[in-house]
């Protein structure tokens, strides 16, 4: 049984392909300065056999526009998020960031350029300094200041501070505060597009509107994506885009949405309040009585 290990270790040092390393010596330093993204006739398949995870999908979203992205189980929301970072290479189409092919950017510039909060938030074994700023690139001021700013300042101090560990996997945190220290993470990328793949899905509704109010307080003027677990935490978006089957069938503000019958937003939205869900029986803004 100790040889399976000998024969992985084999299978990942040589059998597996590597992603390209190349770096483009002409990308601006300030590069995306304004987050305007645009997605040109997008194709993606995972593999041959497989349909289109994303069928032709075209859209343009303007800088430090938030928009809402909801679909069923495979309609291709989280595929959008893998196209971007270039988890997953395009078979056909472009997509393009301040007007520029992310295929010609390197994937380090690229990713680098960019923040995710997923839905598994992310954390290793060590400080919280080190979850925070894993390659030391900001000062302690900086990382005290993003940590009250995510409202962890009492939580890490309690535990000792930035160099405090985090345990396993963030064991020592609940869910809800490893979302908050992910959030924290990606205040200090000061990137201009953020990525939210479902982050509150496995969190309570009180770390839920600390999360969307950080986001809109601390992000007003960068271009988010957010893919909706909660219909509410996307009825403040300036718009919400609705995937079915990897193609964009709908692509408006919600009020606009919500105002149109055979709208398939209109029907998750009015579903999610019939099981009370939208802001525990309150009314929620542009949705119609």
């Amino acid at each position: 049984m100790q040889l399976v290990s000998v024969e992985r270790t084999e299978e990942y040092s040589t059998g597996l392909p590597t992603e390209p390393q190349h770096q483009n010596t002409k990308l601006p330093p300030t590069w995306p300065e304004h987050g305007w993204l645009e997605f040109r006739n997008v194709v993606l398949t995972y593999r041959d056999g497989l349909p289109n995870a994303l069928d032709g999908v075209s859209l343009v979203v303007r800088p430090g526009e938030k928009i809402g992205i909801v679909g069923r189980t495979g309609s291709g929301k989280s595929t959008m998020f893998l196209a971007l970072f270039r988890m997953v290479e395009l078979n056909q189409g472009q997509i393009l960031l301040d007007q520029l092919d992310i295929s010609t950017v390197g994937l380090a510039q690229l990713r680098s350029r960019l923040a995710i909060i997923p839905q598994d938030p992310f954390l290793f074994s060590g400080t919280v300094r080190e979850n925070l700023d894993p390659c030391g690139r900001h000062v302690e001021q900086q990382l005290l200041d993003v940590l009250e700013q995510c409202h962890l300042s009492a939580v890490v101090s309690r535990m000792g501070g930035l160099e405090a560990e985090v345990g396993e996997r963030g064991r020592f945190f609940s869910a809800g505060q490893r979302q908050l220290l992910c959030l924290a993470r990606a205040l200090l990328t000061q990137a201009k597009v953020l990525c939210i793949d479902e982050a509150t899905a496995s969190v309570d509704h009180k770390t839920d509107k600390l999360l969307q109010q950080t986001i809109r307080d601390k992000f007003w003027d960068k271009t988010v994506l957010t893919i909706a677990h909660r219909i509410n935490t996307i009825m403040d978006c300036d718009r919400v885009l609705v995937m079915h089957a990897g193609k964009v069938v709908e692509f408006d503000t919600p009020a606009a949405l919500c105002q149109t019958d055979n709208s398939i937003f209109h029907r998750l939205a009015g579903n999610a309040k019939k099981l009370g869900k939208l802001g525990l029986g309150k009314p929620v803004p542009g949705f119609p009585l």
